[in-house]
């Protein structure tokens, strides 16, 4: 009665956590897609999304995509074997135990007539599929824990999962080893089955699970009369047809191995230890159905559905609400794993700002709370904005994904929304003015026009970059010439046309890093240096202070992820303006 009713009550709240999860995809929306479209529009626009893709040859990419991607996890393989077995291993065998052993009612015995849970190769696959799950959870826990990869964070919620998981299949085990020494249960299952009340029988059977099953009897001696045993194998001839030998499950038989002693297996069994890990283990299981819509494992349901949804949706021809629709899904899909970050481009920008939003796996749980409109600071938004402006659209994070999240899209989001809240960068020096612009069709002109004419108004004030220097008192025109009268402009595949202001040059320059506000102090930046030069803005490329504290180290040339020359740059800009002032 206990079971039962916890179990409902585990379903109902799992199911209305999934249910409060999912309608969240609908109701929230990241950046500018979708916004003002309310959730019923939403709703019915992904039904008919669904509908058309049943209906046209997208169903086969679906079906595709399902084995090779959601099945097979090909998409994780690509990227790191090591993970991949990892996933693979916790995914499947966690999958497999649900089918063939909590589910066992529901399908195994759909399945096969004859089915019992004590009966081979069920006991043994059960076993096996456990082992599968622990040896993930191993290769995980080193590879968070001992193994030194870069800037890969782990949240105290990793660790909950390992532990919820490892209780399950660890409570699991024990409380079938249990099972196998128990008397208690040995005595059941006479009462039950044997339906014989003559002593010697009993015995008779006792002695030979004795000797066979593992029971740790406390009537029985060594040695065991052979007479009992040849008894005890007749009477088991009706025992077999559900009850195989437990040695088949290795692990358990293993476990039971090591309590057999007399003393140790009749005190455990007479303590009640299998009713106590009984509950201890339903449990820890309904505990993780509890918590999986509302924690990191709910990728489970989302990663999948990130990957037949963007296998079948582009841009460009689907429903913006759909496209909204998908990008809070994607937020869900998202398992921490780092493989975006290890891709990224600005990643070692974080080594030295220190800046997490920097990373896209970290900025990823940021967002969660920026999209729920939790209470953020005003300090964490600037964080949050610091993170999202540093990104160069390389798009290799979205490659690499192995839920296939489009991150490049999300920033994109969630940097125009900044730019409309106000409080942006001034964006002509900025790295989303090139990708911006090449994303014009996708912002209205209004909201489009506005941040740059900001920008020009605060180049034209001639403050907002030089910060109030008395002796600028205006700008020059933008002068074109002065980008062709650089040799390093001029050479292919090098030139500072390139530069996408990912601001790597400034955050590894040690004369930046040398004050505490390196802009007061030097006037542009190494990126802004750069940018400059490529708007042909003379003035400001050449007055700045930076050219004549640069140290010449080559630490932004050698971390330009663009291969632009910066260091090289800079020495010409040095010359150019001495030039001017000799002229």
């Amino acid at each position: 009665m206990f079971y039962q009713s916890t179990l409902y009550i585990s379903l109902i709240i799992f199911v209305a956590g999934l249910i409060y999860q999912v309608s969240f995809w609908f109701r929230r929306h990241l950046g500018i897609t979708g916004a003002g479209v309310p959730a019923s529009k939403r709703v019915m626009a992904a039904l008919q999304g669904c509908l058309g893709v049943i209906g046209s040859r997208n169903i086969l990419t679906l079906f595709k995509v399902l084995f090779l991607d959601v099945i097979l996890q090909i998409r994780t393989l690509r990227e790191d074997f090591y993970r991949w077995l990892m996933h693979i291993l916790i995914y499947w065998g966690f999958m497999l135990l649900l089918f063939m052993h909590a589910l066992d009612k529901i399908i195994m015995a759909k399945i096969f007539s004859n089915y019992y849970a004590t009966l081979n190769p069920f006991m043994f696959l059960r076993n096996y599929f456990g082992v599968m799950v622990i040896v993930g959870i191993g290769l995980a826990v080193l590879r968070r824990c001992f193994f030194k990869i870069p800037r890969l964070r782990t949240h105290s919620m990793d660790y909950f999962i390992m532990v919820i998981i490892g209780l399950i299949i660890g409570s699991g085990y024990l409380l079938e080893a249990v099972k196998i020494t128990s008397h208690t249960r040995f005595g059941n299952h006479v009462f039950d089955y044997l339906k014989s009340e003559d002593e010697k029988e009993i015995k008779a059977l006792e002695s030979l699970w004795v000797k066979e099953y593992g029971l740790v009897s406390p009537n029985l001696e060594e040695p065991l009369s052979p007479e009992l045993l040849s008894m005890g194998r007749e009477l088991n001839e009706s025992c077999v047809s559900c009850h195989s030998r437990p040695r088949w499950a290795f692990v358990s038989y293993g476990l039971a191995k090591m309590i057999r002693s007399r003393l140790l297996g009749v005190g455990l069994d007479r303590a009640g230890l299998p009713d106590i890990l009984w509950h201890v283990h339903f449990l820890a299981c309904f505990l993780g159905l509890i918590y999986l819509p509302f924690s990191k494992m709910f990728h489970l349901i989302a990663g999948p559905v990130s990957l037949l949804a963007n296998s079948v949706m582009n841009r460009d021809t689907s429903d913006p609400a759909n496209i909204a629709t998908r990008q809070i899904m994607e937020l869900d899909a998202c398992t921490h794993c780092g493989t975006c970050t290890l891709r990224c481009s600005v990643a070692i920008a974080f080594e030295k700002i220190g800046n997490v939003n920097i990373l896209p796996s970290e900025k990823m749980v940021y967002l969660k709370n920026f999209v729920a409109h939790k209470n953020i600071s005003e300090k964490e938004l600037k964080i949050i904005q610091e993170g999202i402006y540093l990104c160069t659209n390389c798009d290799r994070c979205t490659v690499s994904c192995p839920v296939g999240i489009n991150l490049r899209e999300l920033w994109f989001g969630v940097r125009e929304e900044l730019i409309q809240k106000g409080g942006a960068v001034p964006l002509t020096l900025s790295p989303f003015s090139f990708y911006r612009g090449l994303n014009k069709q996708y912002v209205d002109a209004e909201n489009y026009a506005r941040p740059l004419d900001d920008a020009q108004k605060a180049i034209a004030d001639g403050c907002a970059l030089v910060h109030h220097r008395q002796e600028v008192a205006s700008l020059s025109p933008v002068n074109e010439a002065f980008k062709s009268q650089l040799t390093f402009s001029k050479q292919s595949g090098t030139t500072n046309a390139y530069c996408f202001s990912c601001e790597n040059c400034t955050t590894v320059c040690p004369v930046v890093e040398n004050y505490e506000n390196p802009q007061e102090k030097l006037d542009l930046l190494p990126h802004q240096i750069m940018r400059a030069v490529e708007l042909g803005l003379k003035d400001l490329a050449l007055g700045s202070r930076m050219l004549w504290d640069c140290v010449t180290c080559y630490q932004c040339q050698e971390h330009c992820p663009q291969g632009v020359k910066v260091t090289d740059v800079l020495y010409e800009l040095k010359n150019a303006a001495v030039k001017e002032m000799q002229s």
